[in-house]
């Protein structure tokens, strides 16, 4: 098999390949003659056809096969030979194939970059460091608290946090217009879930009250219609309802699965969280550092080809995302333009974290697999039922696996580089 390669700019490269026609013949008569072994053929019994026959019947569609299948072996083998490895599958350029002359056809790909540099020798690290305290508990249980509030109707005026019931009737330039109109509606004020305008005219009146609120709809409001116009609503106000907390006590802990050591285990519990989610975050800001700062120091050409499939992923989750949620998705864009920014940084980062697995020869820690599977797990009502579903599947476990090998990658470019540690609190880090 000969080769030639020729540099076409940065990464791309292009590949001139000739196969033997003697592999291309043996090739096809092995083929050949395995087809004629059980091919049904009019006026012949199975596997008695002349060879003649079979090749007429058959050839072209085996003439097709053969010279797919040598075009994917002999590229894969002519990457070996060159040292080279394709960033994405070639384009195949073939010439016209003739019949007992050489097999010739261009392939045309790009190229991984190398990483110029594999260490953080030297590259300042900061890595924040965070001790949970009475406080940040007290906070949350504050929020646990709220979330399991309940509201009571008041005859006072409504504030921030209390729930109204209302009804309302919007107008356009005098005219209702769809979606525009609702009965019994209920909102928490100062939640934002509805327009500002909206909100702001609600605050102050009581049960009972009726009032008018003009509403400006933003100029990229969702309904064209409406976009950068003023509307007017006119509200009655059914209900004012007052936010209560419950107290802090052996029931509220027992409601969350505290059965025993009352308000005190269930501080524990919190604290118990809090740590968990403050390594969690902490663990992630640092990889975060680590691989901006490998970025810093690799300046490297990229692959098109990866960065577009790339950029066409996350339009793709993008649009999958929010049609989950019920959203519009005809305003994303048109193309992939606005996401090949993060597309390339997603790139970049994998080749790198590829060569430097590969070049430290990394494999993933059996015991920290299953302690990370086992993190994750603890989020749910039954972690031992979660951790069996995960490794019931080998993709997951996979993805289990990429997480620690980076953790893996993390850890050792950390203990090479210039760390300096930076105290935050709780809220700083969520």
């Amino acid at each position: 098999m000969q080769v030639s390669i020729e540099a076409t700019g940065g990464l791309g490269r292009r590949m001139t390949v000739a196969v033997p026609a003697e592999q291309f013949e043996r090739e096809f008569a092995e083929r050949l003659k395995r087809i004629s072994r059980t091919a049904r053929l009019a006026g012949f019994r199975p596997g008695r056809a002349p060879l003649k026959i079979v090749e007429a019947q058959y050839g072209d569609k085996l003439l097709d096969e053969v010279a797919q299948d040598l075009i994917r072996d002999s590229f894969s083998e002519a990457l070996n030979r060159e040292g080279l490895k394709a960033a994405g599958g070639p384009m195949i350029e073939p010439k016209a194939m003739v019949r007992g002359q050489d097999m010739q056809y261009i392939a045309v790909f790009e190229v991984y970059p190398e990483v110029p540099r594999l260490d953080l020798k030297g590259v300042g690290v900061e890595r924040p460091t965070c001790a949970i305290d009475d406080a940040d508990v007290d906070r949350t249980l504050e929020v646990m608290r709220k979330q399991r509030q309940t509201f009571v109707p008041t005859d006072r005026v409504a504030v921030d946090g209390d729930r109204l019931t209302i009804d309302f009737t919007g107008t356009l330039d005098g005219e209702r217009f769809p979606g525009g109109s609702a009965e019994g509606h209920t909102l928490i004020l100062g939640a934002g879930a509805l327009l500002s305008d909206f909100e702001a005219g609600l605050k102050g009146v009581a049960a009972g009250a009726t009032v008018d609120i003009p509403v400006a709809f933003p100029a990229d409001y969702g309904a064209e219609a409406l976009a950068g116009k003023t509307a007017q609503f006119h509200v009655t106000v059914r209900e004012v309802a007052e936010p209560v907390l419950p107290a802090l006590d052996e029931a509220f802990a027992a409601s969350l699965g505290v059965a025993d050591g009352g308000v005190e285990a269930l501080r524990q519990e919190v604290r118990k969280n809090l740590e968990r989610e403050s390594a969690r975050r902490i663990r992630d800001r640092v990889k975060g550092e680590i691989f901006k700062r490998l970025r810093e120091v690799n300046a490297i050409d990229l692959p098109n080809s990866l960065v577009e499939n790339e950029a066409i992923r996350l339009r793709e989750a993008a649009r999958s995302q929010l049609a989950s949620q019920g959203l519009r998705t005809d305003a994303l864009p048109a193309d992939n333009a606005p996401f090949r920014e993060r597309a390339a940084e997603r790139v970049a980062l994998g080749i790198i974290i590829s060569e430097l697995i590969r070049a430290r020869d990394l494999k993933p820690d059996v015991g920290r697999v299953r302690a990370r599977i086992e993190e994750m797990a603890a989020d749910y009502d039954d972690p031992a039922r979660f951790v069996d579903w995960y490794y019931s599947e080998r993709e997951r476990v996979a993805e289990a696996e990429s997480l620690v090998l980076e953790d893996q990658v993390v850890e050792q470019l950390l203990g090479e580089a210039q760390v300096t540690e930076k105290a935050v609190r709780f809220e700083e880090l969520t």
